[in-house]
């Protein structure tokens, strides 16, 4: 069996589509023009061209940019003043404190200042409150991502059992909340693991849909997986410079649909910050 591709960058590309209609909606009738800010704390080599990779993508399809950059030095008291200052602005309808954070800067008590209705990210509190409760609000990028990316292969989601590993804040959490709820696109059955499982493969196998979002490198090997099952890589590692996913590449030759190593979930990630931005932009 070779899997099909769960390919990011074309399901992205449908997204800044729809986006850029939108966009121009808002600049033709309310004068609107959709603005992204970052903050970013110290010099971060990855964390920087993962800004710079935001920044491009939201200003080739209209929107404005808006980055704040801090030292490496920078205290929590820092940080929060540049959180205020895009609460306050007007011209930034989304933004995103980019993590992780140097260890002398409050990340939780950072995520809490941020105005729930500019957290492009989805991760504010508020916002995840509101997604335990199916309410429409900015949701988490990343599971938004591989939802969209699913639904646009035709990967069906309602009914099927999902097996998510890693429980991370960012993606396993909230991912299992997404698809747990009883809306369209999602209504699956879900089950969260983790590395501490003794038996990892009891519950991996029985999975239709299995994320890999433990950031625990080749943790997911073809052994784990049921045949023909959609595989998506959420969790991933930089070593000596490469990306070492969670998803080993010789899954392919056991799953249905498999993410590729470049192009599955990163792109969409990236797409719905926009699309948080868009949408936030449209509800000022």
């Amino acid at each position: 069996m070779t899997a099909q591709l769960l390919d990011g960058q074309r399901s992205a590309a449908i997204v800044y589509a729809e986006l850029e209609t939108r966009i121009a909606a808002l600049q033709a009738t309310r004068g609107i023009t959709p603005g992204l800010g970052t903050i970013l704390v110290g010099d971060d080599g990855p964390s920087a061209r993962y800004v710079g990779r935001k920044h491009a993508a939201c200003e080739a399809i209209g929107m404005r940019s808006i980055h704040r950059a801090l030292p490496a030095d920078a205290t929590t008291e820092d940080v929060l003043a540049a959180v205020a200052a895009f609460n306050a602005d007007p011209d930034v309808h989304g933004y995103i404190v980019q993590l992780p954070l140097p260890p002398q800067c409050d990340e939780a008590a950072v995520l809490a200042a941020i105005d729930p209705a500019k957290d492009a990210d989805g991760l504010h509190p508020v916002n995840l409150g509101l997604l335990t409760m199916g309410v429409q609000a900015p949701r988490p990028c990343t599971p938004a991502g591989i939802q969209r990316l699913l639904v646009d292969s035709g990967v069906e989601i309602a009914g099927r059992h999902v097996v998510i590993v890693g429980r991370g804040i960012t993606v396993g959490r909230p991912l299992a909340l997404l698809l747990a709820l009883k809306e369209p696109h999602a209504n699956a059955a879900v089950t969260v693991v983790h590395t501490g499982v003794s038996d990892l493969g009891a519950y991996t196998r029985q999975a239709d849909i299995l994320v890999g979002g433990a950031g625990v490198p080749g943790i997911i090997t073809p052994d784990l997986v049921r045949p023909g099952a959609a595989v998506v890589s959420a969790g991933q590692r930089i070593i000596d410079g490469k990306v070492a996913p969670d998803v080993r590449e010789d899954v392919a030759e056991v799953a249905g649909w498999i993410t590729p190593r470049i192009g599955g979930v990163g792109p969409m990630t990236v797409a719905m910050l926009a699309a948080n931005t868009v949408a936030a932009a449209e509800a000022s």
